[in-house]
């Protein structure tokens, strides 16, 4: 099930994939549009990028925190929707 394409969204704190795309479609929320997508690929989310889940809001798991390389970035359930991974 590693070679599995997923979303951000389905990985539990501690998790990580591979970045293999960050694109709207049918899984994705539409309102997070070609301008969200774009600012998700200038911060650094961008195919071939080892992404994890540190951290999920409670009691909703919004916001998800997340880590690349160094940085820590908040996002909302609807942009991490649009990052599809590979678990690793």
């Amino acid at each position: 099930m590693k070679n599995r394409i997923h979303r951000v969204t389905h990985l539990a704190p501690g998790e990580s994939g591979v970045i293999t795309e960050v694109s709207l479609d049918e899984g994705a929320d539409a309102r997070l549009g070609e301008e969200g997508v774009r600012r998700l690929t200038e911060l650094g989310f961008v195919p071939g990028e080892r992404v994890r889940v540190v951290r999920r809001g409670f009691p909703s798991g919004d916001p998800i925190a997340v880590r690349i390389g160094t940085s820590t970035f908040a996002l909302r359930r609807t942009e991490a929707a649009a990052i599809k991974i590979i678990r690793s």
